[in-house]
């Protein structure tokens, strides 16, 4: 942009002396000097302009986007990505959302049955829809055959990451969810969320200069709110001013109904059970807790565990972990200003070949392979899950010792 703006100033120049010899080299100096004011007035006015504006263009001028989520999307993923969708049909672009892993979580299956999101699984870089992908809630493209080519356009999360776009990038990691962006994004280009009770009336009723705004509907706006809602627990953990302000900016659309069928979904029974499980089997020291919940099918149990062990009187920081196919599931919760969950789930897996761990600092997760855990001599294949000392090198990770 700043070359562009430099040679727009050289060319505005030029052409002011070489349009303009008759009228001496004062006033044509002043006449460049003016030129240049402009120049730079045109780029300060593009730097400063609203995110959602900036993204405009990058959407429009193309026909259709794939639309990438992380590989197993949670409510704000698959929120970002139908309000993303949203965005990109007031510019004529057509736009597909895709994943390439399991909408297993309850929470996410719940929210995928009752909105409905057009999405669709993939497992291979050529199933992606469209030659042109939008990353939304991570920034680099992973979990399928192929992930390592993809390119993407425009990159728009809140999660740390070195990936960027090519054309846009907005990485926020002091917002609670991506969800607030998007949110942000749809109030930059004047977008109105429409209350349940306004779907089918004519718009301009509605709002104000009609012709110049997009109403956004009451399935996009709930999808967007709870989305806020489950990545910052309610508004009660990693949220920012930013976040408050979004679901300010949503409450007008939202359909209650909707919302609550969502936030209070049947529970699983062996939810239920590996909670129980963590809960009998935690091993506590000093304020952490750390709990081997053995063997599993939900995977997705284990996070929801995790966020009832850190509820308990005098917790500050917990992790659970479980086995299932021959893999350790590690998540784990921290409201402890000394540990920084991500990084150490990271530090737990630093030098373990195909492990993989993240996050922020109030939440993360990890991924183990069990014959990486087995001890010295150890027959892994019978291995039931990981040994003892496993518990012990979190514990280290979670004082700062490793």
């Amino acid at each position: 942009m700043v070359s562009f703006v430099n040679s727009l100033v050289r060319a505005v120049i030029e052409s002011t002396y070489s349009y303009l010899p008759d009228l001496g080299p004062f006033v044509a100096t002043i006449l460049g000097l003016v030129a240049v004011a402009v120049s730079l007035w045109l780029f300060v006015n593009w730097f400063y302009r609203p995110m959602g504006e900036r993204l405009k263009p990058v959407l429009e001028t193309r026909d259709e986007i794939a639309i990438l989520t992380h590989p197993n999307p949670d409510p704000d993923a698959m929120a970002s990505a139908m309000g993303l969708a949203h965005i990109a049909s007031t510019v004529g672009t057509d736009a597909t959302i895709q994943y390439p892993g399991q909408i297993r979580h309850q929470e996410n299956r719940v929210f995928r049955n009752i909105l409905n999101p057009d999405i669709e699984q993939i497992s291979r870089v050529d199933e992606i829809a469209a030659d042109d992908v939008v990353l939304v809630d991570h920034n680099t493209a992973r979990g399928f055959e192929g992930s390592e080519k993809i390119m993407p356009i425009a990159v728009i999360d809140h999660h740390p990451g070195n990936g960027t776009g090519l054309d846009f990038t907005d990485k926020r990691t002091n917002y609670g969810s991506c969800a607030s962006i998007v949110a942000e994004y749809l109030q930059d280009i004047g977008a109105i969320p429409i209350h349940p009770d306004e779907v089918g009336e004519d718009t301009e009723n509605v709002i104000d200069d009609a012709v110049d705004t997009a109403v956004v509907q009451p399935n996009i706006v709930t999808g967007l709110m709870y989305g806020i809602h489950s990545d910052t627990n309610r508004l009660t953990s990693g949220f920012t001013a930013a976040d408050f302000d979004a679901a300010s900016y949503l409450c007008r659309g939202v359909d209650e109904t909707l919302l609550n069928r969502i936030a209070n979904p049947e529970v699983d029974t062996e939810v239920l059970d590996i909670k129980a499980r963590a809960i009998s089997n935690r091993d506590e020291r000093a304020s952490f807790i750390v709990s081997d919940v053995g063997g599993i099918n939900n995977t997705d149990a284990i996070s929801q565990a995790a966020d009832e062990l850190i509820l308990l009187e005098g917790v500050t920081a917990a992790v659970v972990y479980g086995s299932c196919n021959g893999m350790t599931l590690v998540s784990g919760r921290s409201r402890d200003d000394r540990v920084h969950m991500g990084e150490a789930l990271e530090a737990v897996a630093a030098g373990m070949s195909e492990a993989s761990a993240g996050g922020h600092s109030r939440m993360g997760g990890a991924r183990f392979p069990l014959p990486e855990l087995a001890t010295d001599g150890g027959n892994s294949e019978s291995l039931q899950g990981p040994p003892p000392e496993f518990a012990d090198k979190i514990f280290s990770a979670l004082e700062g010792d490793i």
